[in-house]
């Protein structure tokens, strides 16, 4: 489980870097499908 943790973070901060998104609204949907990817990976 805390491998799946960990994998999701990794992921989730690989796409923060490579989204370089420029609004307040774009880091909000990048920081939602962040959560839902780390959500998908523990279940």
């Amino acid at each position: 489980m805390t491998r799946k943790i960990i994998l999701a973070m990794t992921m989730g901060g690989l796409l923060l870097a490579t989204a370089a998104c420029n609004t307040v609204k774009g880091a909000g949907r990048d920081i939602q499908s962040i959560g839902q990817a780390g959500s998908d990976a523990i279940h």
